[in-house]
């Protein structure tokens, strides 16, 4: 395990460029997510319209364990970038709004902030502040800190729930999420894009054959997931060096890239004998997933953008688009424009609820570093 280290709080322009740098790698994604744009629609049928069996996966020894309905912390990891602070802020809103809804076993909420010190929505929104990693040690990489967060945040922090909802800023609450998790088994959202059996001998290098066979691996990262809390403090630290070995390792950070982290998640929990209950209603990614149903965070890491005609332009800029890497740093503004007709209702459910929070959210055009 790392040792601690302050550190100070990097300039804003650094952040910005590493923004940007994951500005082009998602991008890099788009032909993966097109080729597999017919199987790869998480949850819906064939007319891509609405969800089959939300559960792709259960351990065995769970079905016959019953839901306690243990009410679970929000916690999402974030820096003090502009970037971040505007997804946030929405994020925490539409948590509020859904908290105390029937079908809601949501508990308290914190901000992990891995800058070193407290910004300017301390008062806005529940946070704890951490440090992030020793200066140079992700190696521009910024989403190493996410696991060194959650590491520092248990060890130091008073958490009443029994169960922890690892999020993101850039999740949306879009209906009221119940415990999916069952007993030491905690629930995750499968990701087409994670591969564990394809990429077996890399995985080797980190969950040798004695531990078990790869596919013990589960597909997903590290968010979001419902997880017991005794089960991430046992787990985090592993998190962390895991995470630091790959970067480490010239084979593994070429061919896991920006999704590296997310493996160290899925290898680290598979060393602890930790499978998880693989819900694809957890969560949609618009533009692939067309609607939201009754599945429960949006996820808006893709840029979405249309031609007036209402058709997707595939990673080019559309005559209409909602991209958050457009607002690096900046928040969008209030009132954003609606898509135009013919664009899936996952898509305009995102901007109406993003244009929701703007109009509600006080001082939301005063925010400043």
């Amino acid at each position: 395990m790392i040792g601690r280290k302050n550190v100070g709080r990097p300039w804003p322009m650094f952040l910005v460029l590493l923004a940007l740098g994951f500005f082009f790698a998602t991008y890099n994604l788009l032909t993966i997510v097109m080729q597999h744009k017919a199987s790869s629609s998480e949850g819906l049928d064939a007319d891509g319209s609405k969800l089959s069996d939300p559960m792709i996966q259960m351990p065995e020894q769970t079905k016959r364990a019953g839901n306690l309905h243990s009410k679970f912390h929000v916690a999402l990891t974030a820096t003090d970038a502009p970037y971040s602070q505007w997804q946030c802020r929405i994020m925490y809103y539409w948590y509020k709004k859904m908290k105390d809804m029937p079908g809601s076993d949501m508990g308290k909420f914190t901000r992990v902030l891995h800058s070193g010190s407290p910004d300017n929505l301390m008062d806005e929104i529940p946070t704890f502040v951490v440090d992030p990693l020793p200066q140079g040690l992700d190696r521009g990489y910024i989403v190493l800190n996410r696991p060194w967060a959650f590491v520092q945040w248990l060890e130091k922090a008073t958490i009443e729930e029994e169960y922890i909802l690892m999020a993101e800023p850039d999740h949306i609450f879009a209906n009221p999420l119940p415990n999916l998790a069952k007993g030491n088994h905690p629930a995750a959202f499968p990701f087409f894009y994670i591969k564990p059996a394809e990429n077996e001998k890399i995985i080797r290098k980190f969950y040798p054959e004695e531990k078990g066979p790869v596919n013990n691996v589960d597909p997903i990262g590290n968010s979001p997931v419902i997880i017991k809390k005794t089960l991430l403090e046992e787990i985090a630290p592993t998190w962390v060096n895991v995470s630091l070995r790959m970067k480490d390792d010239k084979e593994t950070d070429k061919a896991f890239g920006w999704v590296l982290e997310m493996y160290a998640y899925a290898v680290a929990s598979a060393l602890h004998g930790v499978r998880h209950i693989l819900r694809k209603d957890f969560m949609l990614q618009p533009p692939w997933d067309y609607e939201v149903g009754k599945r429960f965070i949006i996820h808006y890491t893709y840029g979405c953008d249309y031609n007036l005609k209402g058709e997707l332009t595939y990673g080019k800029i559309g005559e209409w688009r909602f991209d958050k890497r457009s607002f690096l740093s900046s928040p969008p503004p209030k009132n954003l424009s609606l898509p135009p007709p013919g664009v899936p209702e996952s898509v305009v459910r995102l901007v109406t609820m993003v244009n929701e929070a703007t109009a509600n959210i006080p001082g939301w055009d005063n925010l400043t570093q």
